[in-house]
């Protein structure tokens, strides 16, 4: 079952890439969006088949590949997958549709945006290091070119620093999970939370610094963040959709798969630095944001410090703080997008992106009304309003991390409130005050443009009002990574008689 979301997708990029040349672009489009609509629905039939009382994984496939090396095909879906398998699907599809038609060479990209697919979900699915280290490794291939080719003006530097950064992150993830398996004497690579439990203090920070490293590259944080703004300042829109809402939470998951999970002993030890680290990241890409002129760049600049959220969450390592963890992956990926589509739109209308030319967007008559309602709706997602799933995820991790982390959580809650500065900052300057004359009489909005951006807006406002839809895919999930044997959560949630998991929600 699980196979399938892997197959259909590398079946389409074989498909696209073998059609002729004269059928390529018409045909093509037509068949990714046909797989990028079947994997996305059959990642929903697999949520509603999935059990959320369950801790073990499910719908598992085990099948033997190069036993001399420790390398099975091992596929697995939990409460911390599901929902970002998900999210990949249905962010595949929103970036198949909102492709320009008449994009140039569209046999190999839509081929490169299918086999982008495969890779994050063969990641997100991998239950034995090696294969995930195999799939972690075949995204970069597809995201190179497709910033590299159909890019921006410097898209060469800014793939070939992409893909620098990725390759060195890939080399430390692959060194710490062969510490792992060679000094827990394993033999195999197989994910098993119990393979560190035997090593040695010292060795645990050695592997634990080695992953946090290689991970912290991907997320990205900061000192290690500068790829981003340029490959998001060169993709295309539909790259950058994908770049920010499933590419970075390949970081972020395997921040709580493989650090947190692996070595909960030294990583409760590092948790404080950890928490103050995630502090750095929020305030930094907070206070870059606001000298932002590009609003691309700007956009670019807040995922690095909501990125920050997740790692001080992780850090807490509560159960409800987990949770905020993996709401806040979900909400970024949904917000970031809508965000990037919606300055796409704007880009493409206007022809720029500068927050200090642009005027009057919002104009009824002349303007761009319904893209500027939208991006107001992105906005105050982001900057975390009441009734929006940026709330939501605030909170929680907010609430989860303030028992163990009172200062550091007050500190990003600093950052939240710089986020509302710089995005009012851009709807104000944007889409306020008088439509400049070179701007006037701006081309029709397509319905092609508008239904992404309106898709996601309804989903960031109805998981924003009914959060436990999305949540219970993963609460016990999260729950029992932290309540097994070395558990790193002893706070309890909201009070002391507090005995089920299940009642973390209650403080909703």
């Amino acid at each position: 079952m699980l196979s399938l979301l892997i197959a259909l997708p590398l079946l389409g990029t074989l498909i696209v890439a073998l059609l002729p040349e004269k059928h390529g672009r018409l045909t093509g489009r037509a068949i990714a969006f046909t797989v990028a609509i079947l994997s996305f629905v059959w990642s929903v039939l697999l949520g509603f088949k999935f059990d959320a009382e369950l801790t073990s994984l499910q719908f598992v496939e085990n099948l033997p590949w190069i036993a001399q090396l420790g390398l099975s095909y091992r596929l697995g879906l939990d409460g911390l997958s599901l929902p970002l398998v998900v999210l990949n699907g249905l962010l595949t599809w929103i970036a198949v549709y909102s492709t320009d038609p008449d994009i140039q060479r569209p046999r190999l990209y839509y081929s490169l945006i299918l086999l982008l697919n495969a890779g994050v979900v063969g990641a997100f699915l991998s239950h034995n290091l090696l294969l995930f280290f195999l799939f972690y490794e075949l995204e970069l291939i597809p995201l190179y070119f497709l910033i590299g080719i159909w890019g921006g003006a410097r898209r060469g530097y800014a793939a070939t620093k992409f893909l620098i950064y990725t390759a060195f992150s890939g080399v430390l993830i692959l060194a710490g999970f062969l510490g792992v398996v060679w000094l827990s004497g394993a033999d195999s690579f197989e994910y098993n939370p119990a393979l560190a439990a035997s090593l040695p203090l010292s060795s645990q920070f050695l592997l634990l610094g080695t992953l946090l490293v290689g991970f912290g590259i991907k997320i990205p944080l900061v000192p290690f963040h500068t790829w981003l703004p340029d490959a998001h300042v060169e993709a295309s829109t539909p790259v950058s959709v994908l770049l920010a809402g499933v590419l970075l939470k390949l970081g972020t998951y395997g921040l709580l798969r493989f650090n947190q999970g692996l070595f909960p002993e030294a990583w409760a030890i590092a948790a404080p630095y950890l928490a103050t680290w995630a502090v750095v990241s929020v305030l930094y890409g907070a206070f870059t944001a606001i000298a932002q002129k590009d609003m691309k760049k700007m956009v670019a600049y807040s995922s690095i410090g909501h990125m920050g959220f997740i790692l001080l969450a992780a850090a807490a390592a509560t159960p409800l703080s987990n949770l905020g963890a993996m709401f806040q992956m979900v909400s970024h990926g949904l917000i970031s997008a809508l965000l990037f589509l919606l300055v796409g739109v704007v880009y493409k209308k206007t022809g720029t992106r500068d927050i200090t030319v642009l005027r009057g967007l919002l104009n009824p008559e002349r303007g761009l009304p319904l893209i500027g309602s939208l991006m107001i709706a992105g906005v105050m997602a982001s900057a975390g309003i009441p009734g929006m799933m940026g709330f939501i995820s605030e909170f929680l991790v907010f609430r989860g991390s303030f028992p163990v982390f009172p200062v550091q959580t007050l500190l990003s809650m600093v950052g939240t409130g710089l986020t509302a500065v710089y995005l009012l900052l851009l709807v104000n300057r944007t889409f306020f005050g008088r439509l400049p004359d070179q701007f006037s009489n701006l081309p029709r909005v397509e319905w092609r443009d508008r239904i992404p951006g309106i898709i996601l807006t309804v989903l960031i406002i109805l998981w924003g009002l009914q959060p436990s839809w999305l949540v219970h895919w993963s609460e016990t999930t999260l729950t029992a990574m932290l309540t097994g044997p070395g558990a790193i959560a002893t706070t309890p949630l909201v009070t002391p008689s507090t005995t089920s998991p299940k009642t973390s929600l209650k403080v909703l």
